[in-house]
């Protein structure tokens, strides 16, 4: 394996373990892409913002990313918008989320549990015996009524799901090992502390106790180590939006370190690929060249169908073609805005990317035998008939001959005839938009489990076909005979 595909792997572990939350991942991949990208807000007027060869990205609910990059000859296509190069992908993955009154009894051996509530489908059962902790965002109020929004991450294991010893289960209940959602899954917190022997040492926190009906739907102490990690006053939290992860980082794994172990892999190993890309492209001589807007879009809410204020079924793709063909194109009578729109739609193209599921050595009959993609030989392209996928004969065709002339690997994937298939928001995109997309993926095992495996030199390979997609898209495409 090459020194640059360590390095990105690692780096790449980095950003998992520094995001335990679609909170975190968006304000990570910020980060990523530099000081260069400028912030804009939606609620203001773009039009004397941007300018060719800018940079620039916003966020929605603070879970959703648009960023890009302007083509620094863009301006020179007045009459004929340029169109926009886009990889969109989601920022959110399975887990266990605290529900608005997380405070449960204390039950049996005087045990205090967070009540949660699942989100997504997640394979729950590999959640059990992990060590816990608790992060997302918060609302605060500061003095004068006023109230901002702030990340916080516990860090440290506070909660905990254990597993009913095997004596206390019948043959029956080992085989099957059925989970039931609402009984099983809720976490240990802490033992009464009137039953212990020593009241632990907790970090002083400001004076203050919360007084609203909604903090008394929450533990004290759990209210309590927020606000020591904030160092605020209990009072000040109004409210917070949290959820449960391991604790245990993401690190490099096998004899030469060829496989990536980390928790939610589907989908922020994409969305560390699009930041990275989109960075390295933006920061690049050949930007000044460009017609186009390298963008990506990095969506919430994926997990549980999309349908949100952030999500990919939501206006933002669309919105965000029209707002910056509009603010860049300078629309007159000549050229309406939605004349503008419309011709950058048509000259636009999406990578929709997602996980993609690599064959199991324990289970290599789930896959179709010509369509087993492996862990280390390359992004899968995925396809299907029944528009799972949105991948065609023409969307197909364009990747694969970036990938040829970038020397990038590709793998394919069809799911089996008697298998059920995933879908992402690939569909959802282009159903809203008309965009031409194709569905990618970087190949993956345990999708959906606490703790996920790909492999190592598979980041690089997507930020690579990435890279070659924002620099060669536009020739590749005007080579082609457009279908209508």
């Amino acid at each position: 394996m090459s020194d640059e595909s360590l390095a990105l792997a690692r780096a790449a572990c980095a950003h998992f373990t520094a995001s335990p939350t679609e909170f975190h991942n968006v304000a990570n991949c910020v980060a990523l892409l530099g000081p260069d990208f400028v912030k804009l807000d939606e609620s203001e007027v773009w039009e004397s913002k941007l300018k060719p060869g800018g940079k620039y990205y916003y966020t929605r609910n603070t879970s959703t990313l648009v960023a890009f990059a302007v083509g620094g000859t863009y301006s020179e296509l007045p009459a004929s918008p340029g169109g926009l190069k886009i990889i969109g992908g989601h920022t959110d993955s399975p887990n266990l989320r605290i529900k608005p009154r997380s405070s449960r009894a204390t039950g049996a051996g005087r045990i205090t549990q967070l009540n949660v509530e699942t989100y997504g489908g997640g394979l729950w059962h590999t959640w059990f015996d992990r060590d816990l902790s608790v992060a997302g965002r918060v609302i605060l109020e500061e003095e004068g009524g006023t109230y901002r929004q702030v990340l916080v991450d516990l860090k440290k294991p506070i909660c905990r799901i254990p597993s009913l010893c095997i004596h206390l289960q019948t043959g029956e209940e080992r085989a099957a090992f059925k989970v039931n959602k609402e009984d099983h899954l809720q976490p240990i917190f802490q033992q009464a502390v009137s039953d212990t022997l020593e009241k632990p040492a907790q970090k002083k926190t400001k004076t203050g106790e919360a007084k609203t009906a909604w903090a008394e739907g929450h533990d004290p102490l759990l209210l309590s180590l927020i606000a020591a990690e904030l160092d605020v006053s209990v009072s000040q939290i109004s409210d917070f939006e949290l959820a449960l992860y391991d604790t245990q980082p993401a690190c490099l794994g096998g004899p030469s370190e060829e496989f990536l172990y980390s928790a939610r892999l589907d989908n922020q190993a994409t969305c560390f690929a699009a930041a990275e890309a989109l960075r390295r492209y933006a920061s690049s001589p050949s930007l000044a060249s460009d017609t186009y807007v390298s963008l990506a879009v990095l969506f919430d809410h994926e997990e549980v169908g999309s349908a949100s204020q952030c999500g990919a079924g939501s206006p933002i793709m669309s919105e965000a073609v029209k707002r910056i063909t509009a603010s860049l194109t300078g629309c007159s009578a000549a050229l309406p805005a939605l004349e503008a729109e419309q011709i950058a739609l048509r000259k636009s193209f999406c990578l929709s990317v997602d996980m993609a599921h690599a064959v199991h050595p324990n289970y290599a009959h789930k896959h179709d035998k010509n369509h087993a993609p492996a862990l280390n030989a390359g992004v899968v392209v995925k396809s299907n008939a029944n528009q799972r996928y949105t991948t065609n004969a023409v969307t197909g065709f364009l990747v694969r001959e970036l990938a040829r002339r970038a020397g990038v690997p590709l793998q394919e994937f069809v799911v089996r005839n008697d298998c059920p298939c995933g879908s992402t928001i690939g569909p959802i995109i282009s159903g809203n938009t008309g965009l031409r997309v194709v569905d990618l993926g970087m190949p993956q095992l345990s999708m959906h489990s606490c703790r996920e495996m790909m492999g190592s030199k598979d980041v690089k390979a997507c930020v690579d076909l990435f890279g070659a997609f924002y620099e060669g898209f536009g020739d590749v495409d005007a080579k082609c005979v457009r279908c209508t």
